[in-house]
């Protein structure tokens, strides 16, 4: 993981000089930690304006509001937990701050509890490849909470390293015990989170900058940044480059500083994201105002261009494909309308496909679905048809663009090797459709009575009613095969 600074370093002081920074270069650095009540904390947040930095940039100060009062009003002591998972492939800011500087997160977090009363504060990570007790995140946590000797207790969660489970509720489902997957009925977290407690819950990024707030004060941290937006902001260049650098900063800027070009499109915000041309690149600057303006996103600070020497639809289609397969299958717009949503854009790349279809399937179950996955997903599938239309127009004419698909945009785990699949003999079908009835969310008829998908993803929930379809089915032409 690299690490690039533009401007006066903040978020990623003393890593010029030091591989990881401990507690006492910590507080060479930054100075010691003051104690501040949570009206004061709520105060400092909203005149540093700070937002979110885990993708939905909400206001921080309203956030603590909300906990400190249902805290208050139900008499009952709040949590705070700390969300480290980042289940995007491409995200890799929030693993480097709690590997290299720690003790910044953890200053945030260990204000935020002070001032709500909290005895404890729980960081969740995501478990990459599970590495167990080598994992670097890992041992740079106990070794920070050893070094501060702090009354507050800090407890590590390691989590699945899938993309849903690094949202806000996922999170919380996984420290609460159950499966790691965005809760069907979500609630608020400051009114019942961690043991059904009010919590305050942020990703490491935003807990980073409560501690430069507090430690330099809110005139010295607007001293860089916009009027709207002030400090600095944290990205991941193409997935392993992580680079702090002021709010406005000029996205070009971003990537000269890389070494890299925008190539035919830059993805910024994520698979949630949008794509921007390489014109629309030259206008857009790094902050969230900025960013809407020329339709973008900052989301989680994924920065992901796209080079001129892979298909820029086969390489969406893959991330489609992994997107319906981290499906938590809690929903309709998930199980149904996010295999659906991939299917139409593969059509594309062979000429087959029509845009509308794409559209079609985008706009399944729209505001709908259990957490904000099949909507997200659409979003980027909606940008790609714009930003990339000439090559649509390429593949439906040739049937393809004679560029090969590299693999540029990271992924996580090709899905096949880490899920189950219902896979259909169609030699033994004889089109009963009893297999529809027990599986509404995976199986679909055509026109004649027979499934339209041989091979189709089953969700961990669907695992069950998949066996059961498999010993149902009269012709013996289902099975079952397991994640190799």
């Amino acid at each position: 993981m690299t690490t690039v600074t533009i401007g006066r370093p903040r978020l990623t002081a003393g890593l010029d000089a030091h591989e990881r920074v401990d507690h006492d270069t910590h507080v060479r650095l930054h100075g010691g930690l003051p104690r501040l009540a949570a009206d004061d904390l709520i105060a400092l947040a909203g005149l540093g304006g700070l937002r979110g930095r885990g993708g939905a940039g909400f206001p921080f100060a309203r956030k603590l509001r909300a906990v400190q009062r249902s805290a208050h009003h139900r008499q009952t002591p709040a949590r705070v937990v700390v969300n480290a998972a980042e289940g995007e492939p491409g995200s890799a800011k929030d693993a480097m701050l709690v590997e290299r500087v720690p003790h910044l997160v953890l200053d945030g977090a260990e204000l935020a509890a002070r001032a709500l009363g909290a005895r404890e504060v729980v960081v969740g990570i995501a478990d990459r490849a599970g590495r167990g007790t080598d994992d670097p995140l890992q041992e740079s946590l106990r070794a920070a909470v050893a070094e501060r000797r702090s009354t507050i207790g800090f407890r590590v969660v390691r989590m699945p390293h899938r993309f849903v489970s690094g949202q806000a509720g996922a999170l919380v489902q996984g420290i609460n015990g159950r499966a790691p997957v965005p809760p069907g009925n979500p609630r608020r977290t400051s009114e019942s989170g961690v043991a059904g407690l009010p919590t305050l819950l942020s990703n490491a990024e935003t807990y980073a900058h409560v501690a430069l707030l507090a430690l330099g004060g809110a005139d010295q941290y607007a001293a860089v940044g916009t009027a709207d937006q002030p400090g600095t902001v944290l990205l991941t260049v193409g997935g392993s480059t992580v680079v702090e650098a002021p709010a406005g900063t000029p996205l070009t800027r971003v990537l000269h500083v890389c070494g890299v070009s925008p190539g035919q499109a830059v993805l910024v915000g994520g698979y949630h994201g949008a794509w921007l041309a390489p014109d629309v690149v030259a206008r857009a600057h790094l902050s969230r105002r900025e960013m809407a303006d020329v339709g973008g996103t900052l989301g989680a600070g994924i920065v992901l261009p796209l080079s001129r020497t892979t298909c820029p639809l086969g390489e969406v289609a893959r991330v489609l494909r992994y997107l319906a397969d981290e499906s938590a299958g809690q929903c309709g717009p998930c199980l149904r309308g996010l295999p659906a949503l991939a299917e139409s854009f593969t059509a594309l790349i062979g000429g087959e496909g029509a845009p509308e279809a794409v559209l079609t399937a985008a706009g399944v179950g729209e505001g709908k679905g259990a957490c904000a996955h099949p909507d997200g997903s659409a979003v980027f599938a909606r940008s790609a048809l714009a930003v990339f239309a000439e090559d649509m127009s390429t593949h439906a004419l040739t049937g393809g663009c004679g560029r090969p698909v590299v693999g540029e945009l990271p992924l996580t785990d090709e899905p096949d090797h880490r899920h189950a699949r219902l896979l259909l003999d169609w030699s033994r079908c004889d089109g009963h459709g009893l297999c529809a009835e027990l599986l509404p969310e995976l199986v679909r008829l055509d026109r004649n009575g027979y499934p339209e998908e041989p091979d189709v993803p089953v969700p961990e929930p669907l695992a069950g009613d998949a066996e059961l379809a498999v010993r149902m089915c009269p012709a013996l032409a289902l099975r079952v095969r397991q994640p190799s």
